[in-house]
């Protein structure tokens, strides 16, 4: 194993999962990988590109042209997180609108796309010192991974917590509209038939309802120190 690990953490939506593995892999001169961000990017292209139709998704057509998709991220020097590059443009700041908010679960949905994207995940992580986040990650990306994580909060804080990120990057929206998306994404992401999210049993809760940033970082390092502790 040498003496890195990987890091698998999982969640809802808005429960700030990224936030923690962003920080935790900055901490530990780790890989941050964003796995949510690679299923925002197919998102858009569905979108972009006529495979969404007001309402209805035309899977046939996604599939037919998957292999047309190139994800990869860029470090932004300022801010030094990645950023997500869709066929070789930065579309950071397009994946996060409500636009694609309001379609990224059903496109995850789909097998062709969660296998596409499997495969990539696995190849970044295969040399370890990553930590990723995401819903299947603990469960199907990385089921040995050394260190799983479920991340959550209570609804009405992950809404508020989204509602002020998407006031901070001047996305028009309400309280009302971003509880309703959460709450349909949530139900999506528990009861799709491919790679559900759950907990598994060897993952550890950490419900950061109460917590800080700062604390929440504080509690998973610790736990891997643990995890590294017992490799020594």
């Amino acid at each position: 194993m040498g003496d890195k690990i990987t890091i698998a953490i999982d969640g809802f939506s808005s429960c700030g999962k990224s936030t923690l593995a962003k920080e935790l892999a900055r901490k530990l001169h780790y890989v941050f990988i964003d796995s949510g961000a690679m299923y925002r990017g197919i998102t858009l292209f569905a979108l972009n590109n006529d495979c969404i139709k007001g309402k209805q998704i035309d899977r046939r057509k996604l599939i037919s042209v998957i292999d047309d998709i190139e994800l990869s991220f860029q470090l932004n020097p300022e801010t030094k997180s990645p950023e997500l590059l869709l066929n070789g443009e930065n579309v950071e700041f397009e994946i996060r609108t409500p636009r694609v908010s309001g379609f990224v679960s059903e496109i995850a949905a789909i097998k062709e796309v969660r296998e596409k994207l499997v495969s990539e995940q696995r190849l970044m992580g295969l040399k370890g010192g990553i930590v990723m986040d995401g819903r299947d990650i603990g469960s199907v990306v990385f089921p040995n991974a050394e260190l799983k994580l479920f991340v959550t909060a209570e609804i009405d804080i992950r809404v508020e917590r989204r509602y002020q990120e998407l006031l901070f990057k001047e996305i028009e929206t309400t309280r009302e509209e971003v509880k309703t998306n959460l709450i349909r994404r949530d139900h999506i992401d528990s009861t799709r038939s491919e790679s559900p999210l759950i907990k598994t049993d060897d993952a550890i809760v950490i419900d950061n309802s109460t917590y800080t940033k700062d604390q929440q970082l504080s509690v998973a390092f610790e736990l891997v120190q643990d995890v590294l502790s017992s490799y020594a």
